[in-house]
């Protein structure tokens, strides 16, 4: 892999990792977020170490011979790690200390067995891209390139185990971007098993007195390009998950915002929009929730029951629900906060009376019920579009 690849690799993990480091100096104790810090930062130092340019600038201004070698098998390992701590944070929550310590502690005394190994080697003849194989049958140095291999096909195995085996399981199935993470991982983590495969490989050649210069050289770096982008692309699907997630919350909670904008307005109650579109779907419920509060004395409690009660009779007509992710209490209910909220908006502009039921509806503040209503919304102005222009295809939408 030639130095540039390497560079630009690295560049776009020190873009990832600024934009996670805000999140870790406000969550410190959160342990999934220092995992993930953790494995974006040592991934990109894996990148930096093992760039040819590099490696021959780490030997100069050190004055040590191969220093760099160590040093990229360290990050290495501790990228290995820092993914298996990581998995385990995910899949055990609270109760994962005890296996994500025992992983560290082991991790750390591999990372104690590479400093030593190579300092009783001491190997002196600089070796910037064969280093694992020209120095396969040297004393001490072999050693410590089995160790750092055999770490790193012990960490991808584990973490490939469990993350395929974890997407395969009900509850994560039903979590989308979780699912596509633990694949997307698993698939890098087997990809980057070939790294230290060949690696091993190509070093069993050299004790057997064969030279496979391509199966140490040329592949290795392939399996770990590919491996790394793909697990690291893993790693930050949840984030982009949930920052998709939230702009289309932004997008479907527009109904619910207009039918709520003549009251914003008349009250000045609508926020200024920030800037960042990571912030823009909690500041549209934040404004909704304020324009819901001004007229939550209005809510009619005899329309919202008269509409729950139709909208099951139809739900029973057509078959029950419409959708595997929504059950039919759901559509009931927030088919019924549609029409109460649109009344309760259109009577807010004038004199304000409160409704004159004596059993006060319970403000509505789930934000994914706050979503269902902006659905109901938007679908009653579409069924009252097509009774407007096509009442066929209304009794039917």
């Amino acid at each position: 892999m030639s130095g540039a690849i390497n560079y630009i690799s690295c560049a776009l993990l020190w873009i990832a990792l600024l934009f996670r480091l805000p999140d870790l100096a406000r969550r410190r104790i959160d342990p999934s977020l220092r995992a993930i810090v953790a494995v974006l930062g040592f991934a990109s130092l894996c990148f930096l170490f093992g760039a040819p340019p590099t490696v021959a600038l780490i030997n100069r201004l050190t004055g040590v011979p191969n220093i760099a070698a160590p040093l990229t098998y360290a990050a290495i390992t501790a990228y290995s790690a820092a993914l298996l701590v990581l998995i385990a944070c995910w899949r055990d929550g609270p109760t994962m200390r005890r296996t994500t310590r025992k992983w560290i502690y082991g991790y750390a005394v591999v990372l104690a067995g590479i400093a030593v190994l190579f300092a009783a080697g001491s190997p002196a003849e600089e070796r910037r891209t064969d280093f694992d194989t020209y120095f396969a049958t040297t004393p001490w140095v072999a050693e410590m390139i089995v160790l750092y291999l055999l770490a790193h096909l012990t960490a991808v195995t584990v973490s490939a185990t469990w993350a395929l085996r974890w997407a395969r399981e009900k509850e994560v199935r039903q979590r989308p971007w979780l699912r596509a993470s633990l694949l997307t991982i698993g698939t890098g983590t087997v990809l980057s098993a070939g790294y230290s495969v060949s690696k091993l490989a190509a070093v069993g050649a050299r004790w057997s007195g064969r030279d496979w210069p391509q199966l140490g050289i040329s592949i290795p770096p392939l399996f770990a390009g590919l491996g790394a982008l793909l697990t690291v692309t893993g790693v930050l699907l949840p984030l982009a998950g949930h920052h998709f997630s939230s702009w289309g919350d932004f997008v479907r909670l527009a109904p619910l915002d207009a039918v709520l904008d003549p009251v914003l307005k008349d009250r000045a109650l609508r926020l200024e929009r920030p800037r960042s579109p990571f912030l823009w779907a909690t500041w549209r419920r934040s404004t909704i929730l304020n324009g819901l509060r001004e007229i939550e004395t209005l809510f009619d409690r005899g329309l919202y029951d008269h509409v729950v009660e139709a909208e099951f009779r139809r739900l029973r007509e057509r078959g029950g629900r419409r959708g595997r992710s929504v059950t039919a209490h759901e559509l009931a209910t927030s088919a019924a906060w549609a029409a109460t909220i649109a009344a309760a908006a259109q009577q807010s502009i004038g004199p304000a009376e409160p409704s004159s039921e004596p059993a006060p509806l319970a403000l509505p503040r789930n934000p994914r019920m706050l979503v269902l209503i902006a659905d109901a919304i938007r679908r009653s102005e579409r069924e009252s579009h097509y009774a407007a222009t096509d009442p066929a295809r209304a009794g039917s939408a």
